[in-house]
């Protein structure tokens, strides 16, 4: 994949509204609900990896746990985090090693208020960008989202599944 798509705006205050009005994204997806389709870059028994609906920079994936969980602090154990923690780690570099990527952000964001669900953010930022649109900027949908096709994002998550292991 060369470079990055054109952004375009985006509505956060229908986004706003369909996950604070919404079901979880996240349990709709796992459950098949066409109405919240997305790549899925990874899947195994406990978690699901997939590329973000309206991303900010190319490869942008959320990796979430199947059963709806809201806190990794209160309602996992260490086992389970930190094998929920080593899918972040392989998807993120399943990621690198199919975009150029100066650095990976991670984070895990949500609010119950709406995107309870827990899911870590992996984007990689490509090299070059200059500094003042790095870190934050770079991942606010405010400063933009990608416009990002439907067959981009499948030849996509088909290479990053390429570069998971087995």
């Amino acid at each position: 994949m060369d470079g990055q798509p054109a952004k375009t705006t985006f509505d956060f205050e229908r986004y706003a509204r369909r996950v604070r009005l919404g079901p979880c994204f996240v349990c709709a997806f796992v459950r098949g609900d066409p109405d919240y389709r997305h790549h899925a870059v990874y899947e195994d028994d406990d978690t699901i990896a997939f590329l973000a609906r309206n991303p900010t920079l190319l490869g942008y994936c959320l990796v979430a746990p199947k059963q709806h969980i809201e806190s990794w602090v209160l309602e996992m154990r260490q086992d389970e985090f930190l094998r929920f923690q080593g899918v972040v780690h392989a998807v993120a570099r399943a990621l690198a090693a199919t975009l150029p990527t100066e650095r990976m952000y991670s984070m895990s964001l949500g609010s119950r208020q709406g995107n309870a669900h827990l899911h870590w953010h992996l984007a990689p930022l490509p090299p070059g960008v200059p500094y003042h649109q790095q870190q934050f900027h770079a991942l606010m949908a405010e400063n933009g989202v990608l416009a990002v096709d439907d067959g981009t994002q499948s030849a996509l998550a088909r290479e990053i599944r390429a570069h998971l292991p087995v």
